[in-house]
């Protein structure tokens, strides 16, 4: 693999990305010291519990015989299953729902295990220890298990997405590699979660026989997958990639080899605005909730600009469009590898 040409620093910041980050960890720090409980954690825990709270409503929906209702009720799942799945296993898996240990585990295990049907130690493992600590290393943070090469551009970007409601399988593949303790408890919290939509679609919503109520399952277990899977490429593929020998400092790696997207309404409340339109945040500071990522995007975007470092932002359909151009090379062929002259 050969690297691409090098990059030269910005030559407005002399100083080294050590004492950078630390001078933005300060201005950050300044901003969580004057915010309350409610900008903290309370927003994300609010959005959560409305989405556990809305469940009812749309389970309801499903036993109306009239489309729209019916229709209604898909969609509510839907949004309140991502959001629960996405929004609060990324929240739980990095402990920004809570100051407490305690309650991380529990929600840890209760967002990723119960609602997500996947193993907390490998979702910790694999985000948090490999993907945030490597970001676009190549080999281990480069998301390079996104890549399916064997498969055609419009097949990936449209029909690829239907796969990830079988994470539950995925997950107990994994459960070989664990102590046999962790596994019991996985199998059970995922049986847990699986069994309940499954049993609340039999007899709150109404389904006459189990193939109709698997139907359902794998419906609302859809519903945003095309979305969930255009952004994990979107923010970092396509980006600057550094070798493990030869990678930059944190604020450089974070800087080149992140990008937020525009906001957008549904997915920032389903996935969260650390997914969407603050991730450049959310790497240099992953323990802040969503609402935090949001109020602390001016002091990190005007930082990274006053110091003349990139600051990557881009439109989910401008990136959506650049995939599909550029596919082969993006999703099949090896990535190439930047160098960053002075910043190693």
């Amino acid at each position: 693999m050969e690297p691409t040409e090098p990059m030269e620093p910005a030559r407005s910041a002399p100083r080294g990305g050590e004492a950078l980050l630390r001078e933005l960890e300060v201005l950050m720090q300044d901003v969580v010291r004057t915010s309350s409980w409610w900008e903290r954690h309370g927003v994300d825990c609010a959005i959560l519990a409305l989405s556990l709270l809305a469940l009812p409503a749309g389970f309801l929906c499903l036993r109306s015989e009239n489309a729209l209702v019916f229709a209604s009720g898909i969609t509510v799942l839907g949004v309140c299953h991502y959001t629960l799945t996405v929004k609060g296993s990324h929240l739980a898996t990095h402990g920004a729902l809570t100051e407490s240990k305690g309650w991380s585990k529990i929600w840890l295990l209760f967002f990723v295990e119960v609602c997500t049907a996947f193993t907390a130690e490998h979702a910790t493992h694999g985000h948090v220890k490999m993907h945030h600590t490597y970001t676009n290393v190549v080999g281990l943070g480069d998301f390079s298990t996104w890549r399916l090469p064997c498969l055609d551009r419009y097949v990936y970007m449209f029909l690829a997405p239907f796969l990830l409601p079988i994470t539950p399988l995925v997950a107990v593949e994994r459960l070989r590699k664990v102590e046999l303790g962790t596994a019991l408890r996985t199998l059970a919290l995922i049986s847990l979660g699986l069994y309940s939509h499954y049993w609340l679609l039999l007899n709150v919503s109404g389904f006459k026989n189990p193939s109709s109520a698997l139907g359902c399952m794998f419906l609302t277990r859809s519903l945003l997958a095309h979305a969930y899977l255009h952004v994990n490429i979107f923010q970092h593929i396509g980006l600057p990639m550094f070798s493990r020998d030869n990678k930059p400092r944190r604020i450089h790696m974070m800087s080149l080899g992140v990008l937020n997207l525009a906001r957008l309404p549904v997915l920032d409340w389903a996935f969260g605005h650390s997914i969407i339109s603050c991730h450049v945040e959310h790497h240099l500071f992953p323990r802040l909730s969503d609402n935090m990522c949001l109020k602390v995007k001016p002091v990190v975007s005007q930082f990274l600009r006053e110091k003349q470092l990139p600051y990557n932002e881009d439109s989910y359909l401008a990136r959506f469009q650049l995939f599909l151009r550029r596919y082969e090379e993006f999703m099949v062929q090896a990535p190439p590898i930047t160098e960053l002259v002075g910043l190693q």
